[in-house]
């Protein structure tokens, strides 16, 4: 069941999503828990998630937020990440373990993600689904509640 790489028929599940839940822990072990959300175009066009870049290798932009910076000074000092996709309509959910580094060069994905501040690279360890006990069906918030940035 677990895959040292993202299998072919997982990539579209894992690029439609809007969002998903990064882990990662800094050196001593303490964890964190952020929530990644695709961005959205002026026009409310949604920008990727992230990319499956090969089976081995997923990337997704980093925006600015609260200033915490937990998700990537944990992986300044850890590497280590967990990727938990979850899709309530569907009820389907996928995990992606593995290696992050983070990506300063502003320009590497710049064509994908314009507005991103940098990216993060991470390298696939595990790759599987998770059954879909006890995930509620959840439908979607109608589009006049969503708010876009200009």
């Amino acid at each position: 069941m677990i895959q040292d790489h993202i299998r072919p028929s997982w990539i579209e599940f894992l690029e439609s999503q809007p969002f998903f839940f990064l882990a990662s822990a800094n050196q001593y072990g303490a964890c964190d828990c952020s929530f990644r959300g695709r961005e959205y175009t002026i026009v409310g066009t949604p920008t990727p998630l992230l990319k499956v870049l090969n089976p081995k290798i997923v990337v997704f932009p980093d925006y600015s937020g609260n200033n915490l910076y937990n998700s990537l000074g944990n992986i300044l000092v850890n590497p280590h990440v967990g990727m938990l996709f979850v899709d309530f309509q569907k009820r389907s959910r996928a995990r992606v373990n593995g290696s992050a580094e983070i990506v300063e060069d502003p320009n590497a994905y710049s064509h994908i993600w314009p507005r991103a501040l940098r990216y993060v690279r991470v390298t696939v360890e595990q790759a599987y689904p998770n059954c879909k006990a006890r995930i509620p069906i959840m439908m979607p918030a109608p589009l006049t509640d969503v708010f876009f940035d200009e």
